[in-house]
């Protein structure tokens, strides 16, 4: 599809953004992916480590690295199932996480996670790719959209 003509009109093209690890053990995930050259910085979030850290990203690193736990997983993709990994694309603007998600479920994708306004400041969403592996959709993040959300327990 020519991405000139995606949606009715001129668009960006969709591109690889995120990878988020959905994980048993965070700190256990970070020290083993630390050890392959992940940089997660060198002080822990005593709020935060158990649930959500992100690799720093850097010239070698041009895609962004999330470790997240089951608890935490569950918050932004009510279909989590688990563990396993969430592939990020970035698409230009919150409204065309709507429209893709919407043509992507009248084709017939499953859809875990209905387009939503998320804490972070971003519309996001997260469809089902063939095996049944987690896609998520994410416009970019404004951030007069963020807002507070508790860490998980």
């Amino acid at each position: 599809m020519d991405t000139k003509e995606r949606y009715g009109g001129p668009v960006a093209p969709i591109r690889l953004d995120q990878v988020n690890l959905v994980v048993h053990d965070v700190p256990a995930s970070r020290a083993f992916y630390a050890r392959l050259g992940l940089d997660f910085g060198d002080e822990p979030d005593p709020v935060w480590d158990a649930h959500h850290v992100s690799a720093r990203n850097g010239d070698a690193l041009p895609i962004d690295v999330d470790l997240d736990s089951e608890t935490f997983a569950a918050r932004w993709n009510q279909g989590s199932s688990g563990p396993g990994a969430i592939l990020g694309f970035k698409v230009e603007s919150r409204d065309e996480v709507d429209a893709l998600v919407a043509s992507l479920a009248a084709d017939g994708v499953v859809v875990q996670q209905e387009p939503y306004d998320a804490f972070w400041g971003a519309r996001y969403a997260v469809v089902s790719d063939p095996d049944g592996n987690g896609v998520g959709i994410m416009s970019p993040i404004d951030p007069a959209r963020k807002r507070d959300e508790p860490a998980p327990s």
